[in-house]
């Protein structure tokens, strides 16, 4: 199987990227081989939810970043099989600064993922809700950029805008990046506003709008909580369901433009 890197990447924030970038991963754990991800954003939001302490850590991804630790130094188990975690806490949040006058400083994560990608069948990289150097770091390493995007109408106005670096990413820096697709999340069919806002997306990415939508769910919020995907924490829900659902499609999707 050819290993494929994905970043979840949307600079406004509560739209459901974690929750995405970590249920995605364990999906395709489950299924497609050995999965990797990576936490990128300084809140650290996808190492809490798979219930890792940070003061236990011994090395992050902003040792990464700023070359102080090497990709087998920082990478843990999640305590689930075939399914690992490059882990981060706050220092994280320094890493722009750190970076700010290095040499290649949009390509650390990239050249870092070099010594240990063949490792793994999938790289699943969680971005920081914002189009900063660590999105960047992200996008210059990825082959795919998935898009969660909330279905609300506020959710939208971002999106052109995201478009725009990611264009200017594979022009300037990445010249296989390319749009993976654009996940629906916190649907609710019952309203209209949640309909027309998948509709208008459909218009603005027809082929890229991915067809399982992640509903509005109180088990999804909740399972973080507890460290636990929402397939450990409710298997028999509508987010397990559809989260099951989604890796199917990714994985269809990410298949055919690698071979395309």
């Amino acid at each position: 199987m050819k290993q494929r890197i994905l970043a979840l990447a949307n600079q406004k924030g509560g739209v459901g990227k974690t929750t995405t970038a970590v249920n995605l991963a364990g999906e395709l754990a489950g299924r497609s081989g050995r999965v990797l991800l990576i936490d990128a954003d300084p809140q650290g939001n996808a190492t809490t939810s798979l219930g890792i302490a940070k003061r236990d850590l011994q090395a992050t991804t902003y040792d990464i970043l700023v070359g102080e630790a090497t990709l087998s130094d920082a990478i843990i188990s999640t305590g689930r099989a075939r399914f690992d975690l490059l882990p981060t806490d706050q220092n994280l949040a320094g890493a722009e600064i750190d970076l700010a006058r290095a040499e290649r400083r949009e390509q650390r994560l990239a050249e870092a993922l070099r010594a240990g990608e063949a490792a793994y069948d999938w790289i699943i990289i969680d971005c920081p809700p914002s189009l900063g150097l660590l999105t960047l770091n992200a996008l210059c390493a990825a082959q795919g950029v998935l898009i969660p995007l909330q279905c609300e109408y506020l959710a939208l106005e971002g999106l052109a805008q995201l478009k725009g670096t990611i264009d200017l990413v594979r022009a300037n820096l990445n010249r296989r990046l390319h749009i993976a697709g654009v996940v629906m999340t916190m649907y609710d069919g019952r309203t209209n506003l949640a309909q027309q806002v998948v509709e208008e997306v459909r218009r603005f990415f027809p082929q890229r709008i991915c067809k399982t939508l992640i509903p509005r769910s109180i088990r999804l919020s909740e399972a973080p909580s507890y460290g636990k995907l929402i397939s450990e924490y409710d298997p028999q829900s509508r987010g397990a369901a559809a989260y099951a659902a989604l890796a199917d499609e990714v994985a269809t999707q990410v298949e055919s433009n690698t071979h395309g």
